[in-house]
């Protein structure tokens, strides 16, 4: 039996081990120097813009479509394993076009998706403001509905992922050290050393000092998201229809109840120096919520916060890749923004290779 090594145990990390693990003939060590989902992924909204975006070929279209199709099983999967409850909106992604924006574009693709089988509609305000009578559309030109897209948890999600892989076999190992010997092929932990026959390097921002342990330049920016969290008096419009509002880069997203996530900022480094959270950019954020939504205004604020997210330098996100001189080393990191959303196109394409296919 081949042992796999997954370093980091964010979503992607998680979601690396886990479905690793479902291969009977390999085993599973998955390590973290910190606590798992404690990175970007604590700072992520979840929300899973497949069939919505307009990448329509290519590598990052075929892992858009193969994640919005295995997170259809994967969630009642978890679910059933850990007997846990996983957030999971299947109520879709309702994206607010404003005044004066293009529309051609959204014409091709909402027939090019209707084609494909997904639900991508354009509504006018009429239906807009039926459907949805908390907007504000005074800005608005129309909305892209798509009711195929998703938003997940992705902190439960990480949790359920682990627990799963526990059942599955899978040895977890949190705040520790790791330096790895590419020559003996082993990782030496807090615990001790261990052996590996593939590694698969998944630690975000802290990939970069991994992949130089293995000869490796692998340079990661580091760029700020910060959200909240408001509790509002009474739900948003229609109790019945909760999707993700988007516009103007902002995500409205339900959580339950009356609570809704508000985010995510956009905060790149200045001069080398990794960003450091403004409250003014957060302010910025909650504004053009509040006048997508203007309800937002009577919401209180009961928790914000903020993580990093690698972005990788010099070349696209994400880096899905094999070690140059060791095609048992691979790279699956540096997915920037869209973390959960690619998670398990990721993991099902290294597992593929684990097993002798070859990256596509």
């Amino acid at each position: 039996m081949a042992q796999v090594v997954v370093i980091g145990c964010g979503v992607v990390g998680a979601m690396l081990a886990y479905e690793l693990s479902l291969a009977p003939e390999l085993s599973v060590v998955a390590i973290d120097r910190g606590l798992p989902g404690r990175g970007s992924t604590s700072a992520a909204l979840g929300v899973l813009m497949g069939a919505i975006s307009h990448k329509i070929k290519g590598r990052l279209w075929q892992m858009r479509q193969m994640s919005l199709e295995r997170y259809e099983t994967l969630i009642p999967e978890l679910e059933s394993l850990t007997q846990t409850k996983i957030l999971y909106n299947r109520q879709g992604i309702l994206k607010l076009c404003l005044l004066g924006e293009d529309l051609n574009n959204w014409e091709k693709l909402t027939q090019f998706r209707q084609k494909q089988g997904y639900r991508l509609e354009i509504w006018d305000l009429p239906r807009l403001k039926s459907n949805c009578p908390q907007l504000n559309c005074q800005q608005i030109e129309v909305g892209i509905y798509s009711g195929s897209d998703r938003q997940v948890d992705p902190v439960a999600l990480t949790e359920a992922l682990i627990l799963a892989g526990k059942d599955g076999g899978v040895k977890y190992e949190f705040e520790t050290g790791i330096e790895i010997d590419r020559q003996k092929k082993v990782i030496k932990t807090k615990n001790g050393l261990v052996d590996w026959d593939y590694l698969v390097i998944s630690a975000g921002l802290g990939s970069a000092e991994l992949a130089s342990q293995l000869q490796q330049t692998l340079p990661m920016e580091p760029v700020l998201g910060q959200a909240i969290q408001v509790h509002l008096p009474e739900i948003l419009g229609n109790p019945g229809f909760q999707p993700v509002i988007t516009a103007d880069d902002v995500h409205i997203v339900p959580w339950g109840g009356t609570d809704y996530y508000i985010g995510a900022t956009v905060e790149f480094p200045q001069n080398g120096t990794p960003p450091i959270p403004d409250p003014e950019q957060l302010e910025f954020v909650r504004q053009k919520a509040i006048a997508i939504c203007p309800q937002i205004a009577e919401g209180k604020i009961i928790r914000s916060w903020s993580g990093l997210r690698p972005r990788p330098v010099g070349q696209p996100a994400p880096i899905i890749r094999q070690h140059p001189e060791e095609n048992n080393i691979l790279f699956a990191t540096g997915h920037y923004r869209n973390g959960v959303l690619l998670a398990p196109a990721t993991a099902i394409l290294v597992r593929q290779v684990i097993r002798g296919d070859r990256f596509r």
